[in-house]
């Protein structure tokens, strides 16, 4: 069959995820050379397309959630007994100091989804949304924005370290016959190491160190693109304010 879904399309463009360009054609909201489009209609690339403006409108009200994932919760469905980090989204937990000029709902809660992970034993910066230009940011396979850990693992015998194995980390290692991303590593202080990664594969940090001999204790997120943690308490959480961009 010709063309290409025009769902596929929007979300190329950078309009709308996949699934909010379903939504919006089934809305009646988007329009192809002038006729109504259809869900599943397939189109040519380089076709006209007019979205209405009720769809901004209604794509502009969605919230991002930046939480302080604690330890002993998983960052998507429950599993294991293990409560999901959404959980946390509630208003009690907004953070105090938190200015976004946004007021909590508990229709909020619908449709917010983590955009990444973070293993159950790891704290930090975890970015729930319910916008879907925001997860194929954060988590789509050409993602480029940085993630920034603090990892702290047990002091090497002898108080000294091999260089060569801060080289390794940051661009010689292979996880599951795949070769990683190049990655900034570097001592924070004697027995913690700051990563900055461009991929988030499962458990990849504690893999990396386990593979030049090296034990995790700790493991913080505290940076996702140019948005920071700072000083948002563990189970807290704020709005993604109007002037940040990952």
């Amino acid at each position: 069959m010709d063309g290409v879904r025009l769902s596929k399309v929007l979300a190329e463009r950078g309009l709308a995820s996949r699934r909010e360009a379903d939504e919006w054609i089934e809305a009646g909201w988007v329009k192809v050379n002038g006729v109504p489009a259809v869900l599943g209609q397939r189109v040519l690339a380089d076709v006209a397309i007019d979205i209405d403006p009720a769809a901004h409108t209604e794509q502009a009200q969605r919230v991002t959630i930046l939480l302080h994932k604690p330890i002993g919760y998983v960052s998507g469905q429950a599993e294991d007994g293990h409560q999901p980090a959404s959980v946390l989204f509630t208003g009690p937990n907004r953070w105090n100091e938190d200015k976004a000029p946004i007021r909590f709902h508990p229709g909020q809660q619908r449709g917010l989804a983590p955009a990444g992970r973070l293993d159950i034993d790891s704290t930090g910066l975890l970015v729930l949304t319910q916008d879907g230009r925001i997860a194929k940011q954060l988590i789509g396979e050409d993602s480029q924005v940085e993630k920034e850990y603090l990892v702290r693992v047990l002091p090497h015998p002898g108080g000294a370290w091999s260089p060569d194995k801060i080289a390794l980390l940051q661009q010689g290692l292979e996880l599951d016959g795949r070769r990683l991303k190049p990655a900034r590593v570097s001592w924070a202080n004697e027995d913690q190491l700051r990563f900055v990664l461009r991929e988030g594969r499962k458990r990849q940090i504690r893999r990396m160190c386990e593979l030049v001999g090296l034990q995790v204790t700790g493991l913080k997120r505290v940076r996702i693109g140019s948005v920071v943690l700072g000083k948002l308490p563990a189970g807290a959480w704020r709005y993604l304010r109007p002037d940040e961009r990952f």
